[in-house]
């Protein structure tokens, strides 16, 4: 699994080394908030990367849902990439940074990123030791030494998944994600981090397939800004997300939203279980 404080560029290394999109991207810290599995097969081994939250301090009821999902992540691990930027090298330890009381089980293996954003002073121009590696996932340098350096960590065992797979959730888990990460493009501040989206129906025998989602704030005046003058910010954003879907999917999509205030959801039990944020 990949961990590591908000903002690190763990679901950046995901994409890569998948080879698709299938994780938010976003400047803005915190946008991963339920964990992406993705699948890699090579040959004799098969990789099951998981993107889970940031091991952040928690504010509110759904950060403490992002923490626990980071922390059962580690916890079920075989082997855990501990990510870290390289131009704030040294990093931590991960002990610390989670804030465990024991060190994991799993072996880690201390991945240094953004690479290619490192000034020529830093730790890409020192030798390494071999539980660690150096990446960017910009310029791929370094991608397939971490991938020999996991799989000599990784326990032998038959393969979980289908060797052409490249995902474990849903379709509609993706057309989700995509919506939010189309807000977090297009929204400014913190409106973005008040969103939450549900998919009201998936019909995948259609021809475009059709979606509808409900794009959930929590207050009426973000309604308002989410829908914009005439429905032009929603509009935006469908088409944003639309493009993102068809791209994964790789079939014509009728994405329909529609913005509904559901009050303090990020603090709210009730509001996160509904939305799928806690078991």
């Amino acid at each position: 699994m990949l961990a590591g404080r908000p903002n690190v560029g763990k679901s950046s290394l995901l994409n890569a080394l998948v080879g698709e999109h299938l994780a938010i991207v976003s400047p803005k810290p915190q946008s991963t908030r339920l964990p992406v599995v993705g699948l890699l097969t090579r040959d004799d081994t098969q990789y099951i990367f998981t993107d889970s939250p940031g091991l952040l301090e928690p504010e509110y009821q759904l950060h403490v849902a992002m923490r626990a999902a980071a922390l059962r992540a580690i916890d079920d691990a075989e082997v855990i990439a501990y990510l870290h930027p390289l131009p704030e090298y040294p990093a931590p330890a991960l002990t610390e940074v989670a804030k465990l009381n024991r060190a994991p089980r799993a072996p880690i293996v201390t991945v240094y990123t953004k690479a290619d954003l490192a000034p020529t002073a830093t730790a890409r121009h020192r030798p390494l030791p071999s539980s660690t590696a150096c990446v960017s996932a910009v310029t791929r340098q370094g991608l397939d030494g971490l991938l020999s350096t996991l799989r000599a960590a990784l326990p032998e065992s038959p393969f979980h998944y289908d060797p052409d797979e490249m995902a474990t959730q849903p379709t509609r888990f993706f057309a989700a994600e995509f919506i939010r990460e189309a807000a977090f493009e297009l929204l400014h501040e913190e409106l973005p981090y008040s969103v939450a989206v549900e998919i009201d129906e998936f019909r995948e025998g259609a021809d475009p397939l059709y979606i509808r989602a409900v794009v959930y704030v929590e207050r009426a005046s973000q309604k308002g800004i989410v829908i914009g003058d005439g429905g032009r910010t929603i509009k935006a954003l469908g088409q944003a997300a639309r493009v993102k879907i068809e791209a994964l999917l790789g079939a014509h999509v009728f994405l329909e939203l529609h913005v509904k205030v559901l009050p303090k959801w990020r603090r709210r039990d009730a509001s996160l279980k509904r939305l799928g944020y806690v078991p």
